[in-house]
This record gives C-alpha cells, sequence and structure tokens, in this order.
C-alpha cells in the first residue's frame, strides 16, 4: 500500500452510485464521460489517484451536482487501457479511507476535486483487524444470502479466500443499496464491518431462504 506520507491532500472524486472502494479492494471502471475522462488524465500525471465517494440523495444537489458523503476512498489507478471508441477502461486499487473537509472551487474540467484528510484512518491496518473477524459466521450467512440472490458461486473457491480478501470483496460485490455500502465503508475496524456484513446478509437472505441458484457471482 502506498506509503501515507506520499498521499497528496487534495484529488479529484469520482461521485457514483453502487460502486464502493475500500482499501486493499480493486474497482473496475468504464470511463466515458469527458469530464472524468479529463479526471483520468489528470490523475495518470499525479500520482495516480482519485477519490470514490457515495452520492447521498438526502443532501441538496446544489447546482444539480449530487450531495456526496463525507467519507470516501482514495485509490491508485493500478490498469488503463484505451478503447476503439475512446472509452477508458481502468482498476483502481483501494488504499486509505479519507474524510472529505470541503470541495474545492470548480475548474474548466468540470470534474470535482476535494480537500480531505486520510489521517485519520493512518493507524487501522486492515490486515491485522481481519485476524479478529468469526469467519464461521461470515460464512454461514453468506451461502442462503447468495441463493436469496440468485447468485452462483464455487463454494471451495470461496472458503479458500483469505479473510480480509474476501471480506473486501463482498462488500465491494454484494448489490446493497448506497446507504449500505456506506455504513460499510465508515465501521470503525475491520472486525465490525464483518459484524455489520454478516447481519447485512442474514437479513437479506430471510424472504427467500431456499431460492435457486441462478446467475453467476461475477
Amino acid at each position: 500500500m502506498t506509503e501515507s506520507a506520499a498521499l497528496p491532500e487534495r484529488f479529484a472524486i469520482f461521485p457514483l452510485s453502487g460502486a464502493l472502494l475500500l482499501p486493499g479492494g480493486r474497482l473496475p471502471l468504464n470511463i466515458f464521460e469527458p469530464r472524468y475522462k479529463a479526471m483520468v488524465e489528470h490523475a495518470l500525471g499525479s500520482g495516480r489517484v482519485m477519490g470514490m465517494v457515495l452520492p447521498d440523495p438526502a443532501l441538496p444537489r446544489p447546482g444539480g451536482r449530487s450531495g456526496i458523503y463525507r467519507t470516501g476512498c482514495l485509490g491508485r489507478i493500478a490498469s488503463f487501457a484505451e478503447t476503439g471508441d475512446g472509452r477508458y477502461l481502468i482498476t483502481l486499487l483501494g488504499l486509505w479511507r479519507f474524510d472529505v473537509l470541503r470541495e474545492l472551487p470548480d475548474d474548466t474540467a468540470g470534474y470535482r476535486r476535494v480537500q480531505a484528510d486520510i489521517t485519520p484512518y493512518f493507524a487501522i491496518d486492515e490486515r491485522r483487524d481481519a485476524d479478529e473477524v468469526d469467519r464461521d459466521a461470515l460464512l454461514d450467512a453468506l451461502w442462503p444470502y447468495f441463493r436469496a440472490k440468485q447468485i452462483e458461486a464455487d463454494r471451495e473457491a470461496v472458503e479458500r479466500i483469505p479473510l480480509s480478501e474476501l471480506l473486501t470483496t463482498l462488500c465491494m460485490i454484494c448489490p446493497f443499496d448506497d446507504s449500505e455500502k456506506q455504513a460499510l465503508l465508515t465501521a470503525p475496524d475491520t472486525r465490525r464491518r464483518a459484524e455489520l456484513l454478516t447481519a447485512m446478509l442474514r437479513i437479506d437472505a430471510v424472504p427467500a431462504l431456499g431460492g435457486d441458484v441462478g446467475r453467476p457471482l461475477q
């Protein structure tokens, strides 16, 4: 993971509903709007970092722009490709969570930028905290949830995934709403994130326990 001292205090943000990035996670993105292509180009030339945030529908929309939750995750562009029709395909590697202090004035490129504080999260070791997670409880909640959501997965393969990677991946890919994803992001530590995820899996599995397996897990 990138050293904290090398991380910027100001960077572009990408508000995107349904797209949760967590430290250690990998988020693929399909970039096609001109303003966000400009954002990616700027990031590539300035440390390869940008922030992901979730829109907050409860907030006003000044100038038509979505309000955002105040905690997001800074990511580094780990891969980049340009398609024949001009889109950018990138993968962000999650580095650190951050708190938005203020949005910076608009620039001509049209994407949004913030001044942020990453320091509250430097002391949180995601991999160390994973040792305190109840893996059995998480997996016991996972399979009924997959049946309820008609998600097909290789059980043996899933159960071989290292716990910290499994927890991060499930938080990012499960189809929770934005407020639930934000709650997972802002959990104080990995153990409590796992407890929250386990509870959410159990709740969402209740209406359709025993349902048929359907579409594959992405």
